[in-house]
């Protein structure tokens, strides 16, 4: 199974293909402009289903960019062919760090603690580009959709059987 995992922006969107396991494998990854990647997602025919972040209401104020990515939220799924699951970024501190009070630090530590540590440098599971780790050349909203794509896999039949 190939999985892909959105962390949508209203500008720019991380985004990572896995092989959709617990602990993923990472076949391709980026930081995309987000009309880019709508693009993208119509045209890719080798990913069998796709997880994006979800925006979700807390009783607070909001901007015109939360709104945006609500927009980009729905042509990131209406450009999608196959089965498409909304996760929350609670559902992702649970999945990653059991504690609804992670933080983004919190769950960027429990993604680097799944990999082992095979690259050079101070953070082994990143590593060096003479020694690249697992996780070599993630950064920014590249975790994020990590995160999401870990939180997915560990459900992965659950949150599939599902959209069915």
């Amino acid at each position: 199974m190939r999985l892909l995992a959105i962390d949508p922006g209203p500008q720019i969107s991380g985004w990572v293909i896995t092989n959709g396991k617990p602990i993923p494998k990472l076949i391709d990854f980026g930081i995309t402009e987000t009309t880019d990647l709508i693009q993208m997602v119509e045209n890719w025919a080798e990913i069998d289903h796709m997880a994006v972040e979800m925006v979700a209401s807390y009783g607070m104020a909001v901007g015109a960019s939360v709104f945006e990515t609500c927009v980009a939220i729905g042509q990131l799924i209406h450009a999608f062919k196959g089965a498409v699951v909304k996760v929350y970024r609670k559902d992702v501190k649970m999945a990653l760090c059991q504690s609804m009070r992670a933080k983004d630090a919190n769950i960027r530590q429990a993604i680097l603690d799944l990999y082992p540590a095979s690259g050079g440098g101070k953070c082994g599971q990143v590593g060096v580009k003479s020694k690249p780790g697992p996780l070599y050349g993630v950064s920014s909203h590249v975790w994020s959709a990590l995160a999401v794509a870990i939180a997915v896999g560990t459900e992965s039949e659950a949150y599939f059987r599902v959209q069915k």
